[in-house]
C-alpha cells in the first residue's frame, strides 16, 4: 500500500513537470511579436509585362492642365503626319495650353466633349499609331506601380530581335469609345464643281475624313521599337518597364505598409510592445520594400504586418 502511494506521487510529479515544460509564456493579447526597423538602400521600380506586337494600336492623349477643353476646327484625318498635330486646347484660366496628336499618329477620336472642364492628366484624345506598335495589358494592381511615369522601356521578341528601347507613346489609361463630331448637314443646292478642280481634302492635313472613333480599351502601355528592328505581327515580346529610381532612401518591406501608393500607414511598436499607427507619405515601390518619404525618422521599431485599413461605415462614400 505505501508502494503504490509512493509510485503514484511520482507519477504525478513527472506529469505536472511535463505540463510546465510544454506551455510557453504568453504575451498579452494584443502584442507584436514581429518587427522590422527602417533601412536605407537605392530603389528601382522595375515591372515585367507581357506584349505583343500590333498594327496601328490605340493610345491616349492626356490634359496638360486643369482647366476647360476646346477642340480646333480641324477636322481629324486618316493619313499620319510628319509633325505634332494641334486638336484641341486646355484653357488653365487665361492661359492656352495646347493638345497635340504627335506626328507619325492619327486622331482616332474625342474622348470628352468639346467645352468639358477637365484635370490634369485625364485622357481628352486617343489616337491611332501608323504602323507596327507593342501593347502590354496592365491590370489594376500593377497600375499604380506604373502611374504614367514611364522612365525606360526594354523589349525582347520571344525568339527574335533585343533587347531594344521601346518608346511609350500616350498614357496607361483605361480609354472610353471616341467619338467624332457629327457632319454639318449638306446643302440643299450644292455649289458647282470645276472638273478641273482637286478633290475636298480636310482643314489639317490633306487627308479624307476619319471613321468612326476608336473603341474601349483597358488599361495598357503602347510603346514603339526602332526602325531597324524588324517586328512581326502577333510576336509575344517581354517589357521591362523602369518607372522610377532613387537613391539611398529610407524603405519598409510592403507587408508592414498599409498601402503602396501617394499615402500610407504603419503601426509603430512601443517598449510595451504595444501598436500605435502613424501616417506616412510613400514614394516608389519594386514589389519588396516601399520608400517611405515623410512620417518615420528611421529609428522606430515597425509591427509585421502592418495596420489593417478599417472598413467604410454602413452607407458611407469613400474617394
Amino acid at each position: 500500500m505505501v508502494a503504490a502511494s509512493a509510485a503514484a506521487l511520482v507519477l504525478s510529479g513527472c506529469t505536472s513537470d511535463a505540463e510546465t515544460a510544454s506551455t510557453p509564456q504568453l504575451e498579452a493579447r494584443g502584442t507584436v511579436l514581429t518587427t522590422v526597423q527602417p533601412t536605407r538602400q537605392d530603389l528601382t521600380n522595375q515591372i515585367s509585362l507581357a506584349g505583343k506586337v500590333g498594327i496601328n494600336p490605340v493610345f491616349g492623349i492626356v490634359a496638360p492642365a486643369e482647366g476647360e477643353l476646346r477642340f480646333t476646327e480641324r477636322q481629324p484625318t486618316t493619313v499620319a503626319v510628319s509633325r505634332d498635330t494641334w486638336v484641341a486646347t486646355v484653357w488653365d484660366g487665361d492661359t492656352p495650353r495646347k493638345v497635340y496628336v504627335p506626328e507619325g499618329a492619327t486622331m482616332a477620336g474625342r474622348l470628352m466633349a468639346d467645352r468639358s472642364p477637365v484635370s490634369k492628366g485625364m485622357p481628352v484624345v486617343s489616337a491611332r499609331h501608323a504602323g507596327y506598335g507593342i501593347t502590354a495589358d496592365i491590370d489594376s494592381a500593377q497600375a499604380y506601380r506604373i502611374s504614367g511615369a514611364v522612365k525606360q522601356i526594354k523589349a525582347q521578341i520571344k525568339n527574335g530581335p533585343g533587347p531594344f528601347d521601346c518608346e511609350p507613346v500616350g498614357t496607361i489609361a483605361a480609354l472610353p469609345a471616341g467619338t467624332f463630331p457629327e457632319p454639318e448637314p449638306a446643302a440643299t443646292t450644292p455649289p458647282a464643281v470645276n472638273p478641273s478642280a482637286a478633290p475636298p481634302v480636310s482643314s489639317d492635313t490633306g487627308g479624307p475624313a476619319a471613321p468612326e472613333g476608336s473603341e474601349a480599351t483597358g488599361l495598357r502601355l503602347v510603346c514603339t521599337a526602332p526602325e531597324k528592328v524588324r517586328l512581326i505581327n502577333g510576336s509575344d515580346v517581354t517589357l521591362d518597364v523602369i518607372t522610377g529610381r532613387a537613391e539611398n532612401v529610407m524603405v519598409l518591406p510592403v507587408e508592414a505598409v498599409a498601402g503602396l501608393q501617394g499615402r500610407g500607414k504603419v503601426d509603430i511598436v512601443g517598449e510595451d510592445k504595444q501598436r500605435r499607427t502613424v501616417d506616412v507619405v510613400l514614394g516608389i515601390s519594386d514589389g519588396k520594400v516601399v520608400e517611405i518619404k515623410k512620417g518615420l525618422t528611421g529609428k522606430e521599431t515597425i509591427a509585421v504586418p502592418g495596420p489593417n485599413l478599417p472598413a467604410p461605415e454602413a452607407g458611407e462614400v469613400t474617394g
